[in-house]
């Protein structure tokens, strides 16, 4: 969202504009909860390591956190990070559900507008961890 999160909403535009998201999987994706990818460093399927996944971002630097009042629910998009709220760079998650315990914790960057059946059949990974060994990914991204 260009007007509540605009350095997330960028950052993700000139990520897809530079084909950077393309082959890039759904590393950890938690039935209920929430579809995690963007790991641009260790995520492509390409070159997919299961054991660094999720580690890496993009060469670009760290993002501040953009927090708004917009609630985690279906279909939102959400800046990944580490502990720290300014750590978000490439990944982000897509919600499956509602998740109050994230509002106000994270940046709300989007949601999705159509192809709710898509979001919802992507490959769920283990059930505590999330993570898979085969998972799907984002064959091309493309920004506007």
């Amino acid at each position: 969202n260009f007007d509540t999160a605009p350095n997330a909403a960028n950052r993700l535009k000139t990520l897809a504009g530079q084909g950077m998201y393309d082959g890039v999987t759904f590393h950890r994706v938690i039935d209920g909860f929430m579809a995690q990818t963007g790991d641009v460093r260790f995520g492509n399927i390409k070159n997919y390591d299961p054991s660094s996944v999720g580690r890496g971002g993009s060469q670009l630097p760290d993002l501040e956190a953009e927090f708004s009042g917009i609630p985690f629910e279906m279909g939102v998009v959400g800046m990944a990070r580490s502990q720290n709220p300014n750590s978000a760079n490439s990944q982000f998650f897509i919600m499956f559900d509602t998740a109050p315990h994230l509002d106000g914790n994270y940046t709300v960057v989007g949601k999705v507008v159509s192809g709710k059946d898509v979001l919802l059949n992507i490959k769920k990974g283990n059930k505590s961890t999330g993570l898979m060994y085969q998972p799907d990914y984002i064959s091309r991204a493309w920004s506007k």
